[in-house]
């Protein structure tokens, strides 16, 4: 069932007329999937990306190797990077990212497990990044990560 904040998403960025893409990694496309569930949403959804790999960052939306060499995949700098590759690579009015460690492993006490950066660019400038840390297992910071990115596009959207 489609779920409300993803129909909002939809309601707003067709009264905008706006194109929305994302850039996920961990998430692996959930946001994207969660907003096709709506009837319409063709009409402002052009793309998503799944740069799961720092290869695919590179190669995808053109995240540089300095930047995941000097501060990681997860990171403000690479979130940013892949927003902003999002626009540039599609037809999109606004791009959202997403990259974090939805654990169990792979955490640090630097980069703990449920670290999760979210940047969203838009078409005219406009750029915003936030961390969240996020509790729980796996699939839980999954979650709680696809909704805390649905609702950062919501607040970025123009409301008319």
């Amino acid at each position: 069932m489609p779920s409300p904040l993803a129909r909002q998403v939809i309601k707003t960025a067709q009264d905008a007329q706006w194109m929305i893409c994302t850039v996920e990694s961990c998430t692996g496309g959930m946001i994207f999937a969660s907003l096709t569930d709506i009837a319409g949403a063709s009409a402002v959804l052009d793309r998503a990306f799944v740069t799961y790999s720092n290869q695919a960052k590179q190669e995808m939306v053109g995240v540089s190797i300095e930047t995941l060499e000097a501060y990681g995949a997860v990171s403000q700098q690479c979130a940013a990077a892949m927003a902003e590759g999002g626009i540039a690579k599609s037809a999109a009015d606004i791009s959202l990212s997403v990259t974090g460690v939805a654990g169990p492993g792979g955490g640090t006490i630097e980069k703990p497990v449920g670290l999760v950066w979210m940047s969203i660019a838009t078409k005219d400038g406009v750029q915003i990044t936030r961390r969240f840390d996020f509790t729980g297992d796996r699939q839980a910071v999954r979650n709680q990560a696809a909704e805390a990115g649905t609702t950062l596009i919501l607040e970025a959207l123009p409301k008319t």
